[in-house]
């Protein structure tokens, strides 16, 4: 485990803290006044490998070489300039600083870190991490690479579980979920919709899932699999008879067909790495999707009202009213989606150029 201390004076400016992968949904912004929760679970951090937040240059400002170097392979409208590294943190987790009211940056509802870091240490004054809590964005506070440093700390760093136990015992991510937003004239309301994880897990895979078709028609698994991807993939790929294969795969599953070319397969939510087959049957591709949303797509949970006599207990599903469902189709989330795909090399071939043209021209609208 770690604590993070202040640079300048070495001040503690954090509770323990385990290190685990940074959530997909990290960069997502979701909506229009919704209020999102804290992205990191309570005692634990990821750490951001990307430039987050400004100083800004535009793309025509970059020169190619200079961007495939950072890992970009396609035009972007800007690309930020800050220090990459900043470990991310639940904002419960921090000690010892306090705000600086004149970084508020331009948001509405709360701080969007526009304006750099805008918490200081206490105890010198140095500026060392920066909370973001605006509306639509996931709530978090990003500690500076440069201004804060971790130091290893007593206590039993506990091996990341296995692949059994996170199939057993893992977390799922509901497809649905009531979106909270920000008070108006009428007070706060809720709206019933896609969860915004799943939303960006979509975008992240779907991103992975077009380089792994090679510019040919793909199907995925029915049901809740499909709802999320097969409409897209009918849409940015060429019609016709599906030549490639994508299958859900990983700890628990039936080994996979030898014909299979695209397997779903989940991260592991500590490490980040991506489950692989014992025995690799097919040089078939892996494409990542979170944990708990993997496990939801493998082992749905229904729908179903439970019959019952006399009164219903208040833990037994009614058919009266049927359960909420949200009101449009599916939408992978565009700015996880275009993220991740300039950040494949494969971008560079001209089909997969010319999805992301359609995408920035607005002609691929109804799929995000």
């Amino acid at each position: 485990m770690f604590v993070f201390v202040c640079a300048g004076c070495g001040a503690e400016l954090t509770t323990p803290l385990s290190q685990v992968s940074l959530p997909v949904h990290t960069r997502q912004k979701y909506g229009n006044g919704a209020q999102l929760p804290v992205l990191m679970q309570s005692g634990t951090f990821g750490v951001d490998p990307d430039p987050w937040g400004g100083p800004w240059r535009m793309w025509d400002e970059i020169d190619p070489a200079e961007a495939e170097a950072r890992g970009i392979y396609a035009p972007v409208y800007a690309l930020s300039d800050s220090t990459p590294g900043a470990s991310v943190i639940a904002p419960g987790d921090i000690r010892g600083t306090r705000l600086i009211p004149e970084r508020r940056g331009g948001a509405c509802c709360g701080l969007d870190g526009a304006d750099g870091p805008n918490m200081a240490c206490e105890a010198c004054d140095l500026p060392v991490a920066t909370r973001v809590d605006d509306c639509s964005l996931w709530q978090a506070v990003r500690l500076s690479s440069e201004a804060v440093h971790r130091v290893p700390v007593d206590g039993i760093q506990a091996a990341p579980l296995s692949w059994a136990e996170l199939a057993e015992n893992g977390e799922k991510t509901p497809p649905f979920e009531p979106i909270a937003m920000w008070g108006g004239r009428l007070g706060p309301n809720r709206y019933w919709s896609w969860s915004p994880q799943r939303e960006a897990a979509a975008g992240h895979a779907l991103a992975h899932l077009l380089v792994a078709s090679q510019g040919q028609p793909v199907k995925v698994p029915g049901g809740l699999t499909a709802d999320v991807f097969q409409r897209a993939l009918d849409t940015l790929l060429p019609a016709g008879t599906p030549k490639r294969r994508a299958v859900l795969a990983g700890p628990g599953r039936p080994a996979p067909d030898a014909g299979v070319d695209i397997f779903l397969v989940p991260v592991h939510p500590q490490t980040g790495q991506s489950w692989t087959p014992a025995s690799p049957t097919a040089p078939a591709y892996r494409v990542p999707l979170p944990l708990g949303v993997w496990l939801w797509l493998v082992s749905p949970q229904p729908y179903l009202p439970v019959p019952a006599s006399g009164r219903i207990p208040q833990d037994v599903l009614r058919d009266d009213p049927l359960p909420l469902l949200p009101n449009r189709l599916f939408r992978a989330d565009r700015g996880t989606f275009q993220h991740t795909l300039v950040r494949l090399p494969a971008v560079r071939s001209p089909w997969l150029r010319a999805v992301l043209e359609n995408l920035t021209q607005g002609t691929s609208a109804d799929l995000f």
